[in-house]
């Protein structure tokens, strides 16, 4: 059985809250589950102890018998001091989009020609001189 150790959401619209569960792969993201392992309020500020709790031992343990954590859960756990942390890499992620790639292309172009054309009447007073 593939173990997750992931979110299932709670709360009402707009006010999100969630449980942090060890949970087959294969059940829905609010579906059934094994455990409850803590919780996360993503509402509270962010130096808050309320915003997330974890039963840090369970968790181990379910790290032990193969459990996988989910991006978010893992950053969690590195917070937290579990998990050592890993590097990440997403390097398209700062490269501009095409569209923004032709809008500088534009600006740039059109500094150049105010560049020229600011240039141009200083030559010729260098050259009466």
């Amino acid at each position: 059985m593939a173990m997750k150790i992931r979110l299932a959401r709670g709360g009402s619209k707009k006010r999100p809250f969630y449980r942090i569960v060890a949970a087959d792969s294969r059940m829905p993201r609010d579906g059934r589950f094994i455990e409850k392992l803590g919780t996360y309020n993503p509402l509270l500020p962010k130096d808050s102890e309320d915003r997330v709790k974890m039963d840090v031992e369970r968790v181990q343990y379910w790290l032990g018998q193969g459990a996988q954590p989910t991006d978010r859960i893992a950053r969690m756990l590195e917070a937290a001091g579990v998990k050592e942390k890993t590097e990440r890499s997403n390097p398209k992620k700062a490269v501009p989009g095409k569209k923004a790639t032709e809008r500088s292309e534009e600006k740039a172009a059109k500094a150049a020609e105010a560049a020229e054309a600011a240039a141009a009447p200083a030559e010729e007073a260098a050259a009466e001189e």
